[in-house]
């Protein structure tokens, strides 16, 4: 969905000293993509995994000071934007979830089709493990993240058999995870929904990386630094990230006075104005040429006014 993504940000991106944001930068696509489509724009782009910065570091060279890459947590923007002297922005790209690079590299164990270390964390340099948080957390907590986060039906009976397992001998690779969530469901919930495990893994790599919580945070701070007439788009992966970037646009396009007003004073008044009906998905074209698409939903917006207050 690259396409519209930078269909959806131009009318914000084409003058002259427009500065773009890519929050997720991963190894560069959409960054190369802005810069080769907006040359008078200038690129911000953040990504917490060091590795994936020294990869697009290399990809995005050619565009020389064009292109600033920060060590960063993508709820970290407004401090970046302050350190680099970026009062507003006019464009910001969120392509949330793991990266490829992140799901190819067998070591990272993101990966729940190979065997690799229950590591998970898109910083490996902080944090606790997928495998700290299996071997160590209460078995109720567990219960709660793979409910909350991977809408896993069979949480209780997955997480008996975690608890089970982990008193014999501490899970540290991703094969034997998928073995016993495999042995502990029953014939019928392995029947559908694809690989049995896609869910706990999914709960595992969002509580690792607190990925809700800094969504929580990072898209109102997001909206907040673009100047009027910016704009924002998010890709998104799932319905929990997707029902909070929901949440956050409808609020900043709502009407909030009280009723009955004969005028509504402007600080009542709307702050966006939302650029997509309802959640955009990939067409069939896109989803042969990417599997990994199948699941995106595109949200866009565009700031409309100050805050006032």
């Amino acid at each position: 969905m690259l396409q519209r993504c930078l269909d959806l940000l131009a009318p914000a991106l084409e003058e002259p000293g427009a500065v773009v944001v890519d929050c997720t930068l991963g190894l560069g696509g959409h960054s190369e993509a802005l810069l080769e489509r907006f040359p008078e724009a200038r690129l911000v782009a953040l990504d917490r995994d060091k590795e994936a910065l020294r990869l697009s570091g290399e990809r995005l060279a050619p565009y020389g000071e064009r292109a600033t890459l920060v060590h960063a947590v993508y709820d970290e923007l407004p401090d970046v934007l302050d350190r680099l002297g970026v009062p507003r922005v006019q464009g910001v790209l969120f392509d949330l979830g793991v990266s490829s690079m992140q799901l190819d590299e067998a070591d990272r164990g993101f990966a729940y089709a190979q065997d690799a270390p229950l590591d998970m964390r898109m910083d490996q340099t902080t944090g606790m493990s997928a495998a700290e948080v299996l071997n160590t957390y209460p078995p109720g907590e567990l219960v709660r993240i793979l409910r909350a986060y991977g809408e896993e039906k069979q949480a209780k009976r997955i997480v008996s058999a975690v608890v089970r397992e982990r008193e014999k001998e501490p899970f540290s690779n991703s094969a034997r995870l998928v073995e016993l969530i495999r042995a502990a469901l029953p014939q019928a919930a392995k029947r559908t929904g694809g690989n049995p495990a896609k869910r706990t893994f999914q709960a595992l790599r969002i509580e690792v990386n607190g990925e809700l919580s800094v969504l929580e945070r990072a898209i109102p701070a997001a909206v907040e630094t673009l100047g009027v007439g910016g704009r924002i788009a998010v890709l998104s992966y799932h319905s929990l990230e997707d029902r909070l970037v929901k949440q956050v646009f409808a609020a900043g396009a709502a009407n909030t006075a009280p009723p009955g007003l004969p005028v509504v004073p402007e600080r009542y008044a709307p702050r966006l104005k939302l650029l997509t009906r309802g959640a955009e998905l990939p067409t069939e074209e896109e989803i042969a040429g990417n599997r990994r698409a199948a699941p995106a939903r595109l949200r866009g917006a565009q700031r409309i006014r100050e805050s006032i207050g």
